[in-house]
């Protein structure tokens, strides 16, 4: 594609998910705050938003401080989050990160990517929506949907996630970069799939490369 189309691509991929949002996105849109967004992020890694969204609820319903998460106990946790994936390696982070924000960042959560990339159990996916959707800053978030996309439309060519976000860093305009996220998750979902993705009915198929597609639908 041409980098130039980028705003009309956002723009068509939005108009077809009419108002679709992933949990975390919703939460931000509601007003939650950058401790509960934290938490519903950390969950949402390798896990289906159908999960990871009312297990956050969950959990921060139950404590929604990180002195009243550690209060609440690695084994209590597990058992408000389950079945999100790896929840046994997520609960003892979250522990880990509550000791953290109260030991280092006086219980707050920092507003930074660098400083939350020391928080256990936090990539750079992580800090990046957080960065984004908690403080309105300017995080460039790549799942696997943005990276895999991103590079099938034709508008980067990397090899990795954290490449991705470099180059998206360098050419995505930065008033798109807190909704690219959002969108291209969607758009992953339901249309541009990693095995035979449904070309014929995608908004933006006259715009895409179809970079490493061999057979769609």
């Amino acid at each position: 594609m041409r980098d130039e189309d980028i705003g009309t691509v956002i723009r068509l991929i939005k108009k077809d998910l009419a108002g679709y949002m992933p949990p975390v996105s919703t939460m931000a849109a509601e007003g939650a705050n950058p401790f509960k967004i934290l938490i519903a992020t950390v969950l949402s890694s390798r896990t289906k938003d159908e999960v990871s969204g009312p297990a956050a609820e969950r959990l921060v319903h139950l404590a929604n401080t990180p002195q009243k998460m550690i209060a609440l106990g690695e084994e209590k946790i597990k058992k408000a989050i389950f079945p999100v994936g790896f929840y046994n390696t997520k609960s003892k982070n979250i522990i880990s990160l509550c000791r953290d924000l109260i030991e280092k960042y006086d219980s707050r959560v920092p507003d930074s990517i660098d400083e939350l990339l020391k928080l256990p159990g936090v990539g750079r996916k992580t800090a990046n929506l957080v960065v984004s959707l908690a403080f309105g800053g300017a995080g460039v978030c790549v799942d696997v949907h943005v990276h895999r996309i991103s590079n099938r439309l034709g508008y980067v060519q990397t090899r990795t996630p954290e490449q991705t976000e470099m180059a998206l860093r360098a050419k995505l305009p930065r008033r798109y970069w807190h909704i690219f996220n959002t969108l291209l998750v969607g758009h992953g979902q339901k249309t541009c799939r990693p095995v035979s993705p449904f070309c014929s009915r995608c908004p933006v198929f006259r715009y895409c490369d179809r970079i490493g597609v061999t057979e769609s639908r």
